[in-house]
């Protein structure tokens, strides 16, 4: 393996855990590994068992240690949720060398700067992003390192989030035998892949249809300005079929996914399969316009609401248009649904990397870029996640409650958890 930077991203959703290996080489990312996982304790985007969020976790790590042949201890995770809030943020500190010349402390100090700002004490700060830097009144520089100035400032935004949803992320995180090197939220870590620069600019929103809840973010000028959550997603789809149909949600979720089509007007009835009849052994069947009537009506409420919220933030006119993640957007059809609710230019994100060609990793990939760059600009230390020639997960089970009790430590999470209730 050539000695590229490896990072790991952890995207805890309510039907899949996904977690993405990859390596960062020259500012080029190549994916090397994939480890999904069903997701076991999440309702609509929020975990309501750990015990099983645990397991779900250390399922996918496993499988994409599996894959790769190496052990994971550290990750970037990916969060979200309504509980998250944009401040926008201003820091402005003296150059303190003695030429002048802007380093990595100067932009350290001026990020720490910014972010003293008055919050509830049930919510914390997960990260302070740049939107751009000032040095003696010339703007929108985006790395000031290097210049000549005497005066740094910066304009940025501030993520907060709730104390209680982020601590129990992290605690699944921690007992899952993992050590955090990163935070990311999981609309910027989407836009980051799914969004060109001009769209970006000129306004366009990012909806990203998952299991349990749609996420729709707002970008303009280049940086995320809003986002929200709708408690709705795929998994209402499975449920009106399992209905529907009268069969099990398992197989619901299975003609879902192998017969599913959003737009019935290019539905076909020809498309023929059989489904189990719940407590018997009778099967029916059905064709692809019968179900396609069900799962239309469905995702057209969830358009709609998209639709609504996007107004309710106050945005009427976006020149982008309109961008689809996220695993439900892997349905046929979906695309011309969403065309004709919008009414405007909409398309499908899909990251362009060799094994996770799917609307369903586009939050994954994303992480781990975004990490990437964001760490190079805030000059935060990514240390290696993987560890060649070392017991995999499987391998560790029968001793990690040894080594805790002959080698006890404070990792990083118990640090956050610290921090959090001082």
């Amino acid at each position: 393996m050539s000695n590229g930077e490896i990072l790991v991203s952890l995207d805890i959703g309510t039907s899949e855990i996904k977690v993405i290996i990859g390596e960062v080489l020259k500012d080029s990312l190549n994916i090397i590994g994939v480890g999904t996982a069903k997701s076991q304790g999440m309702r609509k985007g929020a975990i309501v068992d750990i015990d099983e969020t645990v397991h779900s976790i250390k399922n996918a790590i496993e499988q994409a240690e599996h894959m790769v042949d190496m052990r994971i201890d550290r990750v970037v995770v990916a969060v979200n949720g309504n509980h998250i809030e944009l401040h926008s943020c201003h820091g402005v500190v003296a150059v303190q060398s003695e030429n002048r010349e802007i380093g990595d402390d100067d932009v350290t100090r001026v990020i720490d700067g910014a972010q003293v700002i008055s919050i509830p004490p049930e919510r914390e700060i997960i990260d302070c992003l740049p939107k751009q830097f000032i040095v003696d009144g010339l703007d929108e520089i985006t790395d000031p390192r290097g210049m000549i100035g005497v005066r740094l400032e910066m304009e940025g935004t501030i993520i907060t989030s709730s104390k209680t949803v982020l601590h129990n992320i992290l605690k699944c995180v921690e007992r899952a035998n993992l050590d955090i090197t990163d935070i990311c939220l999981q609309p910027i870590a989407a836009g980051s892949i799914a969004l060109s620069r001009d769209e970006r600019n000129l306004g366009v929103a990012l909806i990203d249809v998952g299991g349990g809840c749609t996420t729709v973010s707002i970008f303009e000028n280049d940086h995320l300005i809003a986002t929200s959550v709708i408690p709705l997603g795929g998994d209402n789809i499975t449920k009106d079929l399992s209905i529907g149909l009268r069969t099990t949600t398992e197989e619901a979720e299975n003609i879902k996914i192998n017969y599913g089509h959003a737009y019935y007007d290019t539905a076909l009835e020809e498309e023929t399969f059989e489904a189990t009849i719940i407590g018997s052994n009778q099967k029916e069947v059905y064709n692809q316009l019968q179900i396609s009537d069900m799962i239309e009506a469905r995702l057209e409420e969830i358009f709609e609401l998209s639709k609504k919220e996007i107004r309710r933030m106050g945005f009427h006119e976006l020149r982008g248009g309109y961008v689809l993640t996220g695993g439900t957007m892997k349905m046929q059809g979906v695309l011309e649904l969403a065309q004709e609710v919008f009414n405007a230019n909409a398309r499908i994100a899909i990251p362009d990397y060799i094994g996770v060609r799917e609307p369903q990793y586009t939050v994954g990939v994303g992480t781990i870029q975004f990490a990437y760059r964001n760490a190079k600009i805030q000059g935060k230390d990514l240390t290696p996640s993987l560890h060649v020639n070392q017991p995999s997960s499987n391998q560790r089970k029968n001793t990690n409650e040894k080594v805790k009790e002959e080698e006890p430590k404070q990792s990083k999470v118990a640090n956050f958890f610290k921090s959090f209730f001082e």
